[in-house]
C-alpha cells in the first residue's frame, strides 16, 4: 500500500480541552489499519501558542517525536523543553500535555499503542 500525501485525512481538533487546534494528518487511519495494536499514527502541527491538554492514558501510551519547532512537555507535572529529534514517551497510567512556546509551528509525530 502507498498512501500519497493528498490522499491523508487531514483533521483539526481541540485536543482535550487544550488551546486553538491541533492539525492532524493521519498517517494510517486507526485500529484498522495498525491491525488492532493501536488506535492512532498522525503527523502533528501545533500553531505557536496553541496546546493538547493535560490528559492521561489507561490501557495505551503515546509517543511523540518532534520534527521541527519547540514546546513544553508536561511529563506528570514535570515540565521539559522538546525540540527537533526529542522523543516523549507518555505510558500507561500516566500524564502529559504539550504547548508550542515557539515562534513557529511545532511539527511531530504522534503514534498511540495499545498495551
Amino acid at each position: 500500500m502507498v498512501r500519497k500525501k493528498n490522499e491523508q485525512e487531514i483533521e483539526f481538533k481541540n485536543i482535550r480541552g487544550g488551546n486553538g487546534e491541533v492539525e492532524m494528518h493521519k498517517i494510517l487511519n486507526g485500529v484498522e489499519e495498525l491491525y488492532g495494536k493501536g488506535r492512532m499514527f498522525n503527523r502533528m502541527i501545533i500553531a505557536p501558542g496553541n496546546s493538547i491538554g493535560e490528559h492521561a492514558h489507561e490501557g495505551d501510551n503515546e509517543i511523540f517525536y518532534v520534527l521541527s519547532g519547540c514546546g513544553e512537555y508536561n511529563d506528570n507535572g514535570t515540565i521539559v523543553k522538546l525540540e527537533p529529534g526529542d522523543t516523549a514517551v507518555c505510558n500507561d497510567g500516566e500524564r502529559h500535555s504539550l504547548v508550542n512556546t515557539g515562534d513557529e509551528p511545532l511539527e511531530m509525530i504522534a503514534l498511540i499503542l495499545y498495551n
